[in-house]
Formats: C-alpha cells, sequence, structure tokens
C-alpha cells in the first residue's frame, strides 16, 4: 500500500535521497530505482501539490520557443512527445490546434515557417502535421471573429500532470523507491561518508533520521532555499520565479480542437477544451518575488486573460464567468532575459560535492514535457558516484495503466465498457481515462454501482477513494478533488464535507 508506514528502527541509509514531490523528482526517483539505486523521495506536501499541477496540462514542443531560437528544447521536447504518447496513452492523448492569422502581428509567412520547422524537428511523425485553414469554410472558424479569416492546424498533446506525477511516484515505487508524502525534509548535512538529513512528518509531528550517499534538490520553486538554507550550501546558479494563471469558464465552442491566439504583447494564450463542459484559458507570465508558497491569480491576471479571448472569440467573457482559477510558480534557470516571456524554458542541472563525494544534484528549470529526459541527464551526472549503475531504461518504460494493446486507448475503452456494462459510459470513460488498466484494481469484483459504495458527486465512489488513498498517497479531499481528478469543479460543499468525513472516518478506523 502506498501509505504504507516507514520502517523504524536505525537510521536507514539510500543511495539517493529526493527533495521534492513534483514530476521532475518523481521522474527522477523512478529513473534511479529502477537503475538499483534505493532512493527515498520525501514531499513536504501532497505529489504534483505546486507547480507540476499548475501547468498548461500540454506535452508539446513549444511552439512559440522557435523565436527564442530554441532549437534543442523544442527537438527534444517533440520526440518527448512522441514518446510519451506511447508510454502513457491513457493521461496523454492527442490534440488539434487552431492558430489563426491575426492581422498586424506575426506575418502568415512566419507562422507557416515555424510550423514546417515543428512538424521537421520531430523526428517520430505519429501525429498529423500542420496544414493552413480557411477560418470561414471551417467549422473550427465559427467561434472566432469574421475578422479572422486564415489560420493554420497542427498538432500537440494533452496531459493530465498531477496524474502523471503520480504514476511516476507508483513507478518509482514499484521498483523499490521509499515515498513519504506530508514528509519534509528539514535540514540535510555532510557527515562523514554519507548525507544526514532530518524528516519531519508534517501529520504527526515527528522526526526521523535518514542517510543517504547523494541527494537530489528537485524542490521547485524552493529549489534555492532548500539548497541555501536546508542543504547548507551556497548556490552557483540562480532561479527566476514567474507566476502562471489560468482561468475556467463553461464551454466557449464545440469540438475537441484548442486554439493558440496571438496577442499583440506577443505573448500567445491557449484556449483548450477542459473537462467536457468548460474550457481552460492561460497562461500568464509575471515575474514574482514573493515567498514560493501557494499563489492565487490577481485582478489584472483575470482581465488581461478575458481580453485574450475577447480579441478572437465571437463569445465575450469577464471575470464573472470564471468558474475556477489556479496559479502556479514556475522555478526557472535564470538566464537574465528581460521579458519574463523570453526566459528560457530549458533545464539546467547542477552538481555540487565535496572532493568528489556526496553530491548534491540541484533542478533549475524544465518543462513537464521533457521531464523523462531530464531525469536521464540527472542519472547521467550522478552515475560516476554509483560505479555499475544499470543503463536507461524509461525511454520504454510504460507508466502504469499505460499498458493497454497497441496503446489504443478507444479499443481499451471499449473492452471496459463491454467487461463492465454497469458503469455509465461517462464513468467508464473518466476512470479509463485517469487510470488505464489499473481500472480492474478499482473496480474489483464489482458488477453494479452500488458495489463500489457510497456515492459522492460526479461519479466519485468510496471504491475510487478508497484506490487512491491505498495507492495513491490521497489523503485529504483536495487531493483527490483538484489533484487526482478535477472533480472539484462538479463537488458540491455538501459533498466535499462528506467525503472529508469519509477520509477521516478511515484514518482514524486505520
Amino acid at each position: 500500500m502506498a501509505t504504507a508506514s516507514p520502517p523504524r528502527g536505525e537510521p536507514d541509509v539510500y543511495d539517493l535521497l529526493v527533495v521534492g514531490g513534483g514530476i521532475n523528482g518523481t521522474g527522477i526517483a523512478r529513473d534511479a530505482a529502477g537503475r538499483g539505486l534505493s532512493v527515498l523521495l520525501a514531499e513536504r506536501g501532497d505529489l504534483a501539490g505546486s507547480t507540476s499541477s499548475s501547468s498548461t496540462k500540454l506535452i508539446h514542443g513549444g511552439l512559440r520557443y522557435l523565436e527564442y531560437y530554441e532549437f534543442r528544447l523544442v527537438r527534444e521536447a517533440l520526440a518527448e512527445r512522441e514518446r510519451l504518447l506511447r508510454l502513457a496513452p491513457h493521461v496523454i492523448w492527442p490534440l488539434r490546434f487552431v492558430l489563426p492569422h491575426d492581422k498586424g502581428l506575426r506575418p502568415a509567412w512566419l507562422l507557416r515557417m515555424g510550423l514546417f520547422l515543428y512538424d521537421h524537428l520531430a523526428r517520430l511523425r505519429t501525429l498529423p502535421g500542420s496544414e493552413s485553414v480557411d477560418l470561414h469554410r471551417s467549422p473550427v472558424g465559427r467561434p472566432l471573429q469574421d475578422r479572422l479569416t486564415k489560420g493554420f492546424l497542427y498538432s500537440d498533446c494533452w496531459v493530465e500532470d498531477s496524474r502523471l506525477v503520480v504514476l511516476n511516484a507508483m513507478d518509482a515505487q514499484s521498483h523499490g523507491a521509499t515515498i513519504l508524502t506530508r514528509t519534509g525534509v528539514a535540514s540535510a548535512r555532510r557527515e562523514g561518508d554519507l548525507w544526514v538529513a532530518r524528516l519531519h512528518d508534517e501529520r504527526s509531528g515527528t522526526d526521523r533520521t535518514v542517510r543517504a550517499k547523494a541527494v537530489v534538490n528537485a524542490a521547485g520553486p524552493w529549489v534555492s532555499k532548500t539548497l541555501g538554507g536546508t542543504l547548507g550550501i551556497n548556490s552557483r546558479a540562480a532561479v527566476r520565479l514567474i507566476k502562471g494563471s489560468h482561468i475556467v469558464v463553461r464551454k466557449l465552442f464545440e469540438g475537441d480542437q484548442a486554439y493558440i491566439l496571438q496577442q499583440p504583447d506577443k505573448r500567445i494564450i491557449f484556449a483548450i477544451p477542459y473537462e467536457r463542459d468548460f474550457t481552460l484559458i492561460g497562461t500568464t507570465d509575471v515575474p514574482y518575488d514573493g515567498e514560493p508558497g501557494p499563489v492565487s491569480i490577481s485582478g489584472e491576471e483575470t482581465d488581461y486573460l478575458c481580453s485574450c479571448i475577447n480579441r478572437s472569440f465571437k463569445t465575450a467573457i469577464g471575470p464573472s464567468d470564471v468558474v475556477w482559477s489556479y496559479s502556479g510558480v514556475r522555478p526557472l534557470y535564470d538566464d537574465a532575459a528581460e521579458n519574463a516571456s523570453a526566459v528560457t524554458r530549458d533545464y539546467v542541472l547542477d552538481v555540487e560535492d565535496a572532493g568528489g563525494r556526496l553530491p548534491v544534484l540541484s533542478v533549475f528549470g524544465g518543462k513537464i514535457t521533457t521531464y523523462r529526459r531530464l531525469a536521464e541527464h540527472a542519472l547521467e551526472k550522478l552515475a560516476p558516484y554509483f560505479p555499475g549503475l544499470k543503463p536507461a531504461w524509461t525511454g520504454e518504460g510504460v507508466l502504469p495503466g499505460g499498458d493497454m494493446p497497441d496503446a489504443d486507448f478507444d479499443t481499451f475503452l471499449a473492452d471496459l465498457k463491454r467487461r463492465r456494462p454497469f458503469l455509465p459510459d461517462e464513468l467508464a470513460r473518466r476512470l479509463a481515462r485517469a487510470y488505464g488498466t489499473k481500472v480492474e484494481i478499482l473496480l474489483g469484483h464489482a458488477t453494479t454501482m452500488a458495489d463500489l459504495g457510497e456515492a459522492f458527486d460526479g461519479g466519485l465512489t468510496a471504491a475510487e477513494v478508497d484506490y487512491l488513498r491505498d495507492h495513491e498517497w490521497a489523503v485529504s479531499a483536495e487531493d483527490i478533488l483538484w489533484r487526482r481528478s478535477k472533480l472539484g469543479l462538479r463537488t458540491s460543499p455538501e459533498s466535499a464535507a462528506r467525503l472529508s468525513t469519509y477520509l477521516d472516518r478511515h484514518a482514524v478506523a486505520a
């Protein structure tokens, strides 16, 4: 079970202590555990509790990064897009984007050239390439204002970002890693031949000491604070914090396509179909100099995102139309760029050691699309400290639930409906998307909805809650409603309170 208590007794000794349970921390823990290292990951909150659940939820090459000549990053991201689509077909799927040509902004020839590069930098072409589109003739142009007459179509992918983090943690655990949530690293220092770290259990208030041969600082926005404070090391690299915010409104358009909209300030804004009945809009890029804790959208950011939509869509929106918003702080590597939007999304891995031993590797920057390659590069940098390290493996390692024949989600879903006819169509689709082949563990021997136990809003049942608690480190209603799922959009305060009571009752019983 994911919530098993840590071992007691003498201080544990691990090869690798990973600080941070976001996409980079869990990705590195998974890769390292699969190469034979003993790994402990400590996350002081919930998995994906910060930046990794606050993305635009895209696995993409980063079309606009071509303007900043980041060809290596785009090429690597496009290769990862194709690979991850095969390795996690339940939580990642293709998405077609509409890019209108907006007169007075980037010229059509520049957009066409950028898309040509985008298509050809991707060596694996499982997704359809770009093409021109007449917005007055095509259905995808119907939601747009009449002044937008032509544009382009291209492909990228959607990802359930916080679920991708959990899947990496699950796979790390299946390879022997110990995953501790609600557990902060209070301090760590080099003592003799090992790092000695004090872990603090946020729920019980108790401390525990562990030892490790190396430390990975994947603390996201807290990377500099962790390096200088928790680990007591002066950093040679700097982090630049950028706040990105998104809003969610009721569905603005029909169809499965998304829109990428140019803005007069040279930024681009996405409008993406979201959770069937909604549209996700984002993101902003605002320099942030506060504490890297929980953040929220400002009124100015909300107004900005609404105005971006109102420049291009026939249906106008305002702040009163926002049904939910979320914000995150991205820890980008500080490359001294003046414009926040121009700061590189590439990553930097900084290693500091003590005379060739006891290294700490710190992760600066990065994007969710390239997390797997970042983890591989991290292990390459750590390899000299671990002779005999097994070879890279995650490029072919299917993530939990993704082991469906030919990575064919539609066939898998049809088979699930055939085998479990009692599931309503929408619930079957949601469960298949969230859990893939692991849905069989969740459903067990159920043959009716009643067999799944107490029902909450949005199709959530006690069986799913138990699965999330036992296998995915879910502790609170927020974990379940906003990170393991987005059922918070469909859950009443009364149902959320019942869920919290259910979780508390189980915790007491346990």
